[in-house]
């Protein structure tokens, strides 16, 4: 009957009861669940009534219990789908019924048998919001979907991160049923699994993401987890993973799901890309050819091989050009291990066997191709840049990775052909950094003089790194009348070009010192030569190079023992540190100049007189200054080692200074100590002559004299007394008051003859029928050296006699010179 509920009726397309287990919905226990529900007796009486029931239809319990269903919802039910047939309890209809207020509620309606007895429950009744019941229907085909067809991997997981449940894509790919993961540990399952941190690294904790999200609540995305199969145990795969928090209805954390997609092609493709990214920034940051093989062995080793050796030809380490390699070459082509790196002992044996290895790092310097080796699958690939082949390079890969492909090999090509221009690249650089430090050698004094009045340390040190070597230079000059110069200059940049320019500026100040210039006019000579134009040389169209003796810095000093004066000039240079016997060090306040070349201002020197046993020391900015010590702290440091009591050995001061440095200069460190000593009184002896021919005798008898003072051989004396009468004699009739002698012993003996003239004395050739002329010309061959130095007063001519008749000069020369008159 239309209207009435029977216990006969089921609806023919009804589905099947819902079933329990994990994608395929709830079980019996939740039949109930969400569902308006009533209780009838066996005279079909409602005697249950649920909150559910009242807010699907209305009725409130008090309206509806004890009533029929007749009573109740006689007048309100009305079929909407087929016609109901008699069928088996739990079928559902499809109704419209009535609500309280008069609204037409589609529902789809059950009755279920519970029990049969007088006065007791008889039937159940459920019924459900049409739209709900739908939407539970595309949630079941969802989660079955899940299940039985997705690609995507689902594991869910305890909260003791045990496997509880599993989809079928799992069981596919990876070879396992529930049954047989089900209560055990991940790592139990695949002990080879690992995830991947950044740069190929492994963390073996593959717990640690289901730990994080039980402790934190939020998702964990994107980890990535490497391990072979049970399907395919021999090949590594990578899968991304994603972790989320499963809670039960009273928001209680049950479990972690796990979804999964299997991302092996493009994991591996990024790793590639990243590979060669990461190579571009980490292979080659030096000019150093050792450090540089260790780059590409740190890079590679183990992300993309799990062993990696680097061989080097022998003229590679030299810098020269390797010779070509043949599979016939006598004798074998001589390798150098420049870098060996290796996951585990089985894989660096690959690399290191001896063997077939060998044959095919043979076989690939000689055609210049990689070699993959049958027998291990090593791949050796040559080291090749501008043409040259400079070794080779051997992968190595063991189970369960694969062995390189093609791609791979393409990969490891290009890592070593980038390898290869840095090593080249160093390999040029040694050569131009041994010719710099060669030329640089050769052009420094390798022994300093030893002027009388002076003891002299030094010590240089290469830029350390790539920067090589510099233009730092020092020289200690004997000047005339027992003075020493003292200079230290600095070239900016390193290379051949710095090592270059500072022996052009270091003959160059010899030079100027050899005329005994005043400090501050040789560095104003020397700034004339360094800005003269035309110093930039073309290199091309539209480009210059510009003269790297631009913007040098030099100190120059010149010290005279008799007067225990040194007189200081500086362009553009660190000024001198004085330390002086009672301990106390500082820097010498001495004027600033400009740096060489660069012209429009005047150099202006410093006269200090010099405490007895007082040490000076010179030196260049790549002593004190570096990048993380700003230069005022390096030159107070510089002061507080030469600071305390100076009369210990120089070359141990000089020792200590240098080993106190924090680290290897970064420019070139240049350190000169010269420690000052007065020359004693008696053995200086100074007249004054009057302009009168006749005094010429009293002042060869003043000599006289003082060399028998001295002990001074009767030859040596004689030819002394020679000098002064030619020198006195033409300083009389050519130079005029004030005329001056000065005579000096030291290791030999100095005759300086001083007048009021400027004008300078040279050599002549005198003709057959000359009466004189010839003075000069015996001075010369009589003295070891002579020269001329000016002064604001006039100028000096002065002499270097041997004590001894064995150094004396030899005989003389046949062909006649000549004095020219002053």
């Amino acid at each position: 009957m239309t209207g009435h509920i029977s216990p006969q009726r089921a609806g023919p397309q009804s589905p099947e009861p819902e079933r329990s287990g994990p994608g395929r919905g709830p079980g019996p226990g939740s039949l109930t669940a969400g569902r308006a529900t009533a209780v009838l007796d066996e005279r079909m009486r409602f005697i249950g009534w649920s909150p559910e029931a009242e807010a699907l239809f209305g009725y409130r319990p008090d309206e509806v219990l004890g009533r029929s269903a007749d009573a109740v919802l006689a007048d309100t039910l009305t079929d909407t789908g087929p016609a109901p047939a008699t069928g088996s309890p739990g079928s559902y209809g499809i109704r419209s019924v009535r609500h309280r207020r008069g609204h037409l509620v589609p529902v789809a309606l059950t009755l279920d048998p519970l029990a049969h007895g007088t006065g007791g429950a008889a039937w159940l009744m459920v019924a459900m919001c049409l739209d709900r019941l739908r939407q539970r229907a595309i949630d079941r085909a969802v989660l079955a979907g899940l299940y039985d067809q997705s690609p995507v991997q689902l594991v869910i997981y305890d909260t003791d991160a045990r496997v509880r449940w599993i989809n079928t894509a799992i069981e596919k790919q990876f070879g396992v049923t529930l049954e047989e993961v089900t209560g055990r540990l991940v790592r139990d399952i695949l002990p080879e699994g690992v995830l991947l941190t950044e740069y190929g690294r492994t963390d073996e904790d593959i717990e640690q993401p289901i730990f994080q999200v039980l402790r934190t609540g939020e998702p964990v995305i994107d980890v990535h987890y490497r391990s072979p199969t049970l399907l395919d145990p021999h090949h590594q795969r990578v899968w991304s993973l994603s972790y989320f928090l499963l809670r039960d209805e009273a928001d209680r954390a049950v479990g972690v799901c796990e979804v999964g997609l299997d991302i092996t092609d493009r994991y591996v493709a990024r790793q590639r890309l990243a590979l060669l990214s990461r190579a571009s920034g980490s292979i080659g940051r030096t000019l150093d050819i050792r450090g540089t093989a260790e780059e590409l062995a740190r890079l590679v080793v183990p992300e993309f091989a799990d062993a990696l050796r680097v061989d080097l030809l022998e003229p590679v380490l030299n810098g020269l050009e390797p010779p070509p390699v043949g599979l016939e070459s006598v004798p074998a082509p001589d390798l150098r291990r420049m870098a060996r790196q290796a996951r585990d002992e089985v894989s660096g044996a690959v690399v290191d066997a001896p063997g077939t290895v060998d044959a095919a790092r043979l076989r690939c310097l000689a055609d210049g191709a990689p070699v993959t080796d049958p027998a291990t699958g090593a791949l050796a690939v040559p080291l090749t840049a501008r043409g040259a082949v400079l070794g080779a390079v051997v992968f190595a890969r063991t189970a369960p990775r694969d062995p390189f492909d093609d791609e791979e090999t393409a990969l490891a090509g290009e890592l070593v052909s980038r390898t290869a221009v840095c090593l080249d690249n160093a390999r040029r650089y040694t050569r131009e950094h041994m010719t710099a430090l060669t030329l640089q050698r050769e052009l420094l004094p390798r022994v300093l003089p030893r002027p009388a009045g002076v003891e002299v340390a030094h010590s240089y040190l290469p830029a350390a790194g790539p920067a090589g070597v510099g233009g730092d230079w020092y020289d200690v000059i004997p000047l005339s009348g027992a003075r020493v110069g003292l200079v230290v200059g600095d070239v900016a940049g390193h290379g051949l070009g710095a090592a270059a320019t500072m022996g052009r500026l270091r003959t160059t100040v010899a030079a100027l010192a050899a005329l005994d210039l005043p400090p501050e006019e040789l560095l104003a000579r020397l700034d004339d030569l360094v800005a003269r134009p035309g110093a930039p040389q073309p290199t091309g169209a539209g480009s210059e190079v510009e003269d790297q003796a631009l913007g040098v810095t030099c100190l120059y000093a010149v010290y005279d023992p008799v007067s225990r004066t040194c007189v200081m000039a500086r362009a553009g240079h660190l000024p001198p540190v004085l330390a002086t016997p009672d301990g106390h060090a500082e820097l010498v306040d001495l004027p600033a100049g400009p740096p060489l070349g660069l012209g429009g201002l005047p150099f202006e020197s410093l006269t200090l007189e010099m405490p007895e046993g007082s040490t000076l020391a010179l030196f260049t900015d790549g002593l004190v200054e570096s990048r993380e010590r700003d230069i005022d702290v390096g030159v107070r440091a510089l002061c507080d080692r030469l600071a305390g009591p100076g009369s210990g050995p120089l070359d141990e001061t000089c020792g200590a200074v240098v080993g106190g440095m924090p680290q290897l200069p970064e420019d070139d460190a240049t350190l000169l100590l010269v420690r000052v000593h007065a020359l004693p009184g008696h053995l200086v002896a100074t007249w004054d002559i009057s302009a009168d021919p006749g005094e010429v005798a009293h002042a060869r008898a003043l000599a006289r004299g003082r060399l028998t003072e001295w002990d001074v051989p009767d030859d040596v004396a004689f030819v002394v007394e020679l000098v002064v009468s030619e020198l006195v004699t033409n300083a009389v009739r050519y130079g005029g008051a004030p005329v001056r002698l000065r005579l000096i012993r030291e290791r030999g003996l100095i005759v300086e003859v001083s007048d009021g003239g400027h004008t300078s004395p040279h050599l002549r050739r005198a003709a057959t029928e000359d009466e004189g002329g010839r003075g000069l010309f015996l001075v010369a061959q009589l003295t070891e050296r002579w020269g001329t130095r000016y002064t604001p007063a006039g100028k000096t001519i002065w002499t270097e006699v041997p004590l001894t008749t064995s150094e004396s000069p030899g005989a003389f020369r046949g062909d006649a010179i000549e004095e020219v008159a002053f």
